[in-house]
């Protein structure tokens, strides 16, 4: 069971809003956060789930800083070192930053039990970049969570609430096929015929 807490910083986010780049708990902190940004979405919480899921698999967090400095020495040593374009992405008003030079790790090394599902969901949200992570909804639908997709899923014994009731402004601005791969076929069916 995952229990979630520490909810003393929610907010919602405005576009046109600062918000403060020290938040989050260090080990699950975006990289932009630590590049001072002030301007962010939900992408710091898309990374900061995929810090949680690796912490998973691996017994303990994947990026253990002691500080922001070592947090971001941390990031790199898995992500490899950002380029200046990378450093801009996370935040625009970023000075040119001197970093050593660091090879990415591949994903199969770094949590050697990993199933390739897992990796490819990680390698999509434990990026850089915030606007290439994968969106909330996106990663719902990822292959990884195929299996609570599947009719035996839902028919246990223990109650699992309907995880596939979206409203349409959940939906919005989502490709067609992203949407298609939510909801599976066993649920599109009982919905049509009720």
């Amino acid at each position: 069971m995952l229990k979630l807490c520490d909810f003393g910083s929610a907010k919602k986010l405005s576009p046109s809003e600062a918000n403060v780049a020290y938040i989050c708990s260090r080990h699950y902190r975006a990289p932009e956060l630590i590049f001072g940004a002030t301007h962010y979405d939900c992408a710091i919480d898309v990374w900061s789930v995929g810090c949680v899921i690796a912490e998973m698999v691996l017994g303990e967090p994947i990026f253990c800083g002691e500080s922001a400095l070592d947090q971001l020495a941390e990031i790199i040593k898995v992500l490899g070192t950002p380029t200046q374009a990378q450093i801009l992405q996370m935040n625009n008003n970023s000075e040119e930053v001197k970093l050593p030079k660091i090879k990415a790790k591949p994903w199969n090394k770094v949590l050697k039990n990993g199933e390739p599902l897992l990796l490819d969901l990680l390698s999509k949200v434990l990026i850089y970049n915030p606007k290439e992570r994968l969106k909330p909804i996106e990663a719902i639908a990822h292959p990884y969570f195929d299996d609570l997709r599947q009719q035996s899923f839902q028919n246990q014994e223990c109650k699992i609430p309907d995880l596939f009731n979206f409203t349409s402004d959940e939906l919005k601005d989502m490709k067609p096929s992203v949407i298609d791969g939510l909801t599976p076929a066993w649920k599109k069916a009982s919905s049509n015929s009720n």
